[in-house]
């Protein structure tokens, strides 16, 4: 979430209850990053032509489930200039909350090899079909950002025939890291309908509504370190602060029920 100075602030707590936002949605999400890395080869060049990346969503059929990452950063990229933990991003998307259990990863045909200043044709035949099929089998917690890395052994995935031309034979680890944290919580009663903003100790700001429904909220993407609550109900309650909340990478900070009180005369 962007910063919000105090102006914005102030206009959203004029918002209507049909400004309020889509938190049934929002707490079935987590956000990936996909990002390209490589280890060390023997060759001037390792060129891939990246076109699409499909993930699997459904942990139990690997026939089903598959959805395509919407804004993919396409084209030819140089495995070479991602080595010694240099990475590169693909991809960013929100998906399904649970488990991931695959990706494919969609090449073109422009793949190639460069030894001794000469360009040879990197052969993937069924990665230009299908795509290449990774496994990652990892568990997206809603509300938390995640990091998945392909990481290409390039210099172990091309295969020089004994006719003199290459092949993609990819060797590839992936793995994920959570890299924010979140906050949860359920405003009672629901009919306060309060703006809900965690402050960090140099003001920045991160905030949603409570679910009109339930009174849920979850605050997401948040920076490891400590925030105020600032709870802003409707016309009516008394607005609520919580200090001294830990927010930590990887994990949602539940809160529970939170009470606010009615104004009294």
């Amino acid at each position: 979430m962007k910063k919000i100075r105090l102006g914005a602030i102030l206009m959203a707590l004029l918002l209507t209850v049909a400004s309020c936002n889509n938190n049934d949605d929002d707490e079935k999400l987590a956000k990936l990053s996909i990002r390209l890395t490589d280890a060390p080869a023997a060759y001037e060049e390792v060129l891939i032509d990246i076109q699409g990346v499909k993930i699997n969503v459904n942990d139990e059929d690997e026939d089903e489930g598959w959805m395509t990452l919407d804004d993919v950063e396409t084209g030819i990229y140089n495995l070479l200039d991602f080595t010694n933990g240099v990475d590169t991003l693909l991809a960013e998307q929100e998906l399904p909350a649970g488990k991931v259990s695959q990706m494919r990863l969609i090449l073109g045909d422009n793949n190639k090899v460069k030894v001794d200043g000469q360009y040879h044709d990197l052969k993937t035949p069924s990665a230009q079909q299908s795509g290449l099929k990774l496994n990652i089998h990892a568990d997206l917690v809603a509300g938390l950002t995640y990091r998945l890395w392909i990481d290409f052994d390039a210099g172990r995935s091309v295969v020089k025939k004994g006719n003199g031309t290459y092949s993609l034979k990819p060797v590839i680890r992936t793995f994920t890291e959570a890299t924010s944290g979140a906050i949860q919580g359920i405003v009672n009663p629901k009919e306060s309908k309060p703006y809900v903003m965690a402050i960090t100790a140099v003001n920045d700001t991160f905030a949603t509504f409570a679910d009109t429904a339930s009174g849920e909220f979850l605050i997401r993407a948040l920076p490891e370190g400590t925030y105020k609550l600032d709870i802003r109900p409707v016309e009516g309650y008394q607005k609520k602060e919580i200090e001294d909340i830990d927010v930590v990478e990887g994990v949602v900070k539940d809160l529970g029920e939170i009470m606010i009180s009615e104004l009294t005369e």
